[in-house]
Order: structure tokens, then C-alpha cells, then sequence
């Protein structure tokens, strides 16, 4: 089958990772959109869903959002009921994280629409397959991640 897209394009992997990603995140979108929420959102939930409570700084770091953005996600989700924020009773600069038990349901039923997605999105992988882009994509992230920790960084992604 000859493909309708620039053969650039589709020879480059970011450009074929991205828009799978796109294909992939259409159906979550929409689902997301019912509840008023966007993609980072998601990935806060997701993030808390994962973690449990966590101080704000440190959970976007570990999603890799500007701290300055997070604030905004988790004014939205806090308005909504779906988390709340306490400060440190030790330093009272530093404020925790956690979802509320709305925000649990909200975050379960979230993640499990994301990975019927994701099943339905990548029928056409096999098992192997599939466990083989995982790992690619994910070293790749993690050598991003890597990259970004290291002390000439300054934290910044290059």
C-alpha cells in the first residue's frame, strides 16, 4: 500500500511518533473534553493516580510540565473537586498534592478509557510488537530525561 504522506515525513520517527500519538489520544480527548478537561490534566491525574500525594514541585518535574502551568491544571482540577492542596507542616513553602476520592474515580475511569484506547488505537501490533515500541519509545524518554538531569541542564530540556 502506497501512503498518501510526504515520504519525509515517514522518514522521520519523531514526525511518525507524534502522529500516532495524535491517533492515539483522539478518543481520549473527546472523553476528556466531557469532563472540561485537556491532555494535562490527564497527565496530572494520572501522575497522582501513580504516586499518591506528592509535593507540587516534585510532581511536575516528574511529568515534566513547567511548575508555573501546573499551577493552572491544579487550580482547574482543585475547583472541580478532584484534588486538593495542603502545605508542608515543615517547610510552608512547599505544598502537597492529592487527589480526592472524586478525583480517584475520575483518574481510574481516565486511565482505563486511555489504555482501551490504546489497545484499540494499536490492534494492528502484534504483542512483541508492541512491547518493542514501548521499550524504544520509553529509552528515548528516558535518555531525554537523563539529558535534562544532568548538571550542565540547569534543568532545561536541550
Amino acid at each position: 500500500m502506497t501512503s498518501v504522506r510526504p515520504p519525509t515525513l515517514l522518514s522521520l520517527p519523531s514526525y511518525l511518533a507524534g502522529h500516532v500519538s495524535r491517533i492515539g489520544n483522539r478518543t481520549l480527548v473527546e472523553e476528556l473534553t466531557g469532563h472540561g478537561l485537556r491532555l494535562p490534566h490527564f497527565a496530572v491525574l494520572a501522575g497522582l493516580h501513580d504516586f499518591g500525594p506528592i509535593a507540587q514541585h516534585e510532581l511536575a518535574d516528574r511529568l515534566g510540565l513547567n511548575r508555573s502551568h501546573l499551577v493552572g491544571y491544579l487550580d482547574h482540577l482543585e475547583q472541580d473537586g478532584y484534588t486538593t492542596r495542603s502545605r508542608d507542616a515543615d517547610d510552608r513553602r512547599r505544598l502537597f498534592v492529592k487527589l480526592t476520592p472524586s478525583g480517584t474515580r475520575l483518574a481510574d475511569e481516565l486511565v482505563a478509557t486511555a489504555q482501551a484506547v490504546e489497545r484499540g488505537q494499536l490492534d494492528s501490533l502484534n504483542t512483541e510488537e508492541l512491547a518493542t515500541l514501548t521499550r524504544l519509545l520509553r529509552r528515548v524518554l528516558e535518555d531525554d530525561d537523563a539529558a535534562a538531569a544532568r548538571p550542565e541542564a540547569n534543568g532545561r530540556r536541550p
